[in-house]
């Protein structure tokens, strides 16, 4: 009976850290996190984006953008990723299909499979891989034409599905949801929809690993509470539309609400990002939000979001590397310095700078002097530079040299270095070059 039990309680173990197994790896509250953000229409905007969220203070914030299924272009998008990567702006994806009129096409599920090769192709800026399962599916013109609850708990589970199995860094969020609709033929309030969404499958919510909110002033900035509560669940909110519209508030009253709302409702600890809609927008009906005029300058709101404080966010990157060869000075005399070269592949998402990789060595008796590289960023070969002493006496030296990572961890392969270390007194070293000047000037004469 105790051994039935005991392998019972094995089992149920092995279940439960299965499960979580399964979920994003990093926790976006377990370090210093930025949560300012915004939403943009196109890449060219990422320099003004930069510029409003990490200014006065902050670092890392969040920028949300939209990809089409025509979009899937990988080398696009790289670009985007590595710009972005440059500019300390984390990616909020939202996936999205192609418009017919009106009407944005429902995914289809034989689509899943071209969006998880794409996302999986691309090195993302962060570990976490923050991805929006499409938008507000209680309107029909976002879902081909109808509302669908229990079709979009299903497209959910199993696009999650698809792409946890393919990297458990993704970080699934599923579609906001618009707050403010009401029952209609072509609308349905988020209420009803999110129940209908239970009532077909219980445990969908298991496969979201945060909570997605589009928190406009017409129902409330702060609606996450409720639609957490409407699920069960405690999650980390990603605000990913907000805003004050142009023909109903005025610039300074835009200004005041922004700032406000920062500093009383989304200082909530559970609301990782706010990327309110949109920087820069020019057509109707959406342009009333755009925070960029169309002369190319910018609503005084912007530069009001920009002097609120911020904090230097520090998000978990990747950091790993292959070194392809490492050299030493052939022979090294005992007591002189010595100077070496690693080439090296940045295979993590983190840009290598002086700041935050060192070398490292195998045997301890390695003293790195000093060193220096040009900045090498993800997918790179790059040259490492050294000037090293050494504690050995006379013979042949070996060690193996790697690079460690901002938190001096290992983060490369070792290899191994040769050298001859020969002991000369500082007379025979003169000598030596003594014999080399005479050398030069049997040359010249």
């Amino acid at each position: 009976m105790h051994k039935r039990l005991f392998i019972f309680f094995v089992s149920s173990l092995f279940l439960l850290f299965s499960v979580k197994t399964s979920l994003a790896i990093v926790d976006p509250t377990s370090a210093s996190n930025n949560k300012f953000g915004i939403h943009i229409f196109s890449e060219k905007d990422l320099e003004n984006a930069k510029s409003l969220v990490n200014s006065n203070g902050g670092d890392w914030g969040y920028v949300t953008l939209v990809i089409t299924e025509a979009e899937r272009d990988h080398g696009r998008f790289q670009s985007v990723f590595d710009q972005m990567r440059r500019l300390h702006l984390i990616p909020i994806v939202r996936l999205a299909t192609k418009a017919s009129g009106n009407t944005w096409d429902a995914p289809q599920e034989a689509e899943i499979d071209k969006w998880v090769d794409f996302l999986n192709s691309l090195n993302w800026v962060t570990q976490n891989r923050y991805i929006v399962i499409n938008n507000e599916p209680n309107h029909a013109g976002e879902w081909g034409g109808r509302i669908d609850p229990a079709g979009y708990g299903s497209y959910l589970e199993k696009i999650s599905q698809k792409l946890k199995s393919a990297s458990s860094d993704f970080f699934i969020l599923p579609a906001g949801l618009d707050p403010s609709s009401v029952n209609t033929s072509s609308t349905m309030t988020e209420g009803r929809f999110l129940a209908q969404m239970l009532q077909a499958n219980p445990k969908v919510f298991d496969h979201v690993d945060g909570w997605t909110s589009h928190a406009y002033p017409n129902t409330s900035t702060g609606i996450y509470n409720h639609e957490l509560s409407l699920i069960g669940r405690d999650l980390p909110v990603f605000v990913t539309e907000t805003g004050w519209p142009r023909n109903k508030y005025s610039e300074e009253q835009i200004g005041r609400n922004l700032v406000s709302t920062y500093q009383n409702i989304w200082n909530n600890p559970k609301v990782i990002a706010v990327t309110p809609f949109i920087l820069d927008y020019i057509n109707a009906p959406y342009d009333v939000f755009s925070w960029k005029k169309p002369d190319g300058t910018f609503y005084s709101f912007y530069t009001e979001v920009q002097k609120l404080p911020k904090v230097a966010g520090r998000p978990v990157q990747i950091e790993s590397g292959q070194i392809l060869a490492a050299f030493a000075q052939p022979i090294i005399f005992t007591g002189v310095d010595f100077v070496g070269a690693i080439i090296a592949k940045n295979t993590g998402q983190s840009i290598w700078t002086q700041n935050n990789i060192s070398i490292g060595n195998e045997t301890g008796n390695f003293y790195i002097k000093g060193f220096s590289l040009n900045n090498i960023e993800p997918m790179k070969l790059g040259l490492v530079l050294f000037r090293a002493a050494q504690s050995q006496s006379d013979g042949i030296y070996t060690n193996s040299l790697f690079l460690n990572g901002s938190k001096d961890q290992k983060i490369t392969n070792s290899f191994s270095v040769e050298a001859a270390l020969v002991t000369l007194k500082k007379v025979q070293i003169q000598g030596i070059f003594v014999r080399m000047l005479s050398g030069l000037h049997i040359w010249g004469s």
